[in-house]
């Protein structure tokens, strides 16, 4: 099966995840996701004519039947300072979080 998560692929995802995993959980994840892409392999697999458009299923959603687009309306939150005090740490009106240290996979 082409594209499986090798298990230094898997341990470099769960590093930059940061998740803490026992060695059977690893593997047990591992498995699964594995599972997983075999299926997504497997639907690819099925032959569709050329003229087939990519969301196809069993019920056209056409302009008659379909509702309305909501239209977009801004409803500002009566305690915005309340929710800024709850957080560990807020400046300007903004939440700070922290900086995530991003690696290139390669």
């Amino acid at each position: 099966m082409p594209n499986i998560i090798t298990p230094d692929l898997f341990d470099h995802l769960v590093q930059l995840a940061a998740l803490e995993l026992e060695p059977d959980e690893a593997d047990y994840l591992r498995r699964e996701l594995n599972n997983q892409l075999k299926a997504i392999h497997e639907l690819e697999a099925i032959p569709l004519e050329e003229d087939t458009p990519l969301a196809s299923h069993g019920v056209p959603y056409t302009q008659q039947i379909s509702p309305a687009m909501r239209t977009d309306e801004w409803i500002p939150y009566d305690n915005a300072e309340g929710i800024l005090e709850e957080t560990p740490e807020a400046e300007d009106g903004y939440i700070l979080v922290p900086d995530i240290p991003h690696t290139d996979l390669e």
